[in-house]
């Protein structure tokens, strides 16, 4: 995947005189840092455009579940007990259902995605592009980037992708490709104070993109 030059000027610029630093000694802290840089990375001019279906689920079903809520609550407030109480109880039903609900899709159909993107390309005729990038923690990783000293049962960062390019309005698959589990230790791309080195994280995403897309060959299985 190219990146366009002022593309690349105006992150490291970003990079430069905002660097992110987070406690290194949270695994959280470190992998909401990556799947953050993760997104500037893939939104950058030129690239994939964000997609927000699953956020904008949860927060639709957060929203309603507030709305049943404050109804059921002014409701039962507004009118005495005998005559609220079947409103009330239509109301706890449908609040542990949507909640659920919001559980069960985090769970099922959401899972650890934390970028979804597409984008149009223009050649002959019109191609859609579609990207999807899961991310975890796990326990260590088998081998860190060159340079970097190994760390016994060091938490590291992994990152599945897959890929799907159609054509005529998603009627024709050109490519379907996935790179699963690519590991890399989080001390691969933090410094001892916690800072990122975020220039060494995007070049390893970058890859990886490149990979999963078909533009360098590699280990992805193509259908």
């Amino acid at each position: 995947m190219s990146t366009e030059p002022n593309s690349t000027a105006s992150a490291a610029s970003t990079i430069a005189e905002d660097p992110v630093k987070v406690n290194n000694a949270s695994v959280t802290d470190l992998k909401n840092a990556c799947d953050d840089a993760l997104k500037r990375v893939l939104d950058r001019e030129g690239q994939f455009k964000q997609q927000h279906r699953h956020i904008d689920v949860r927060l639709g079903l957060g929203y309603a579940n507030t709305v049943i809520a404050v109804g059921s609550s002014l409701y039962g407030w507004k009118y005495d007990f005998e005559t609220a109480k079947p409103v009330v109880w239509v109301g706890v039903i449908l609040y542990v259902l949507l909640s659920a609900a919001q559980t069960l899709y985090t769970w099922f159909i959401e899972k650890d995605t934390v970028y979804v993107g597409k984008r149009k390309t223009f050649a002959k005729r019109v191609e859609s592009e579609r990207i999807t990038i899961a991310s975890r923690t796990v326990p260590h990783a088998p081998s860190p980037l060159a340079g970097t000293p190994a760390i016994t049962n060091a938490p590291s960062y992994s990152l599945t992708l897959s890929y799907v390019r159609t054509s005529g309005g998603g009627k024709t698959l050109i490519r379907r490709s996935n790179l699963a589990d690519q590991v890399q230790s989080y001390s691969a791309f933090f410094e001892d104070d916690g800072t990122l080195d975020e220039v060494k994280y995007s070049a390893w995403v970058e890859e990886l993109v490149k990979k999963v897309v078909g533009e360098e060959d590699g280990s992805t299985k193509v259908e």
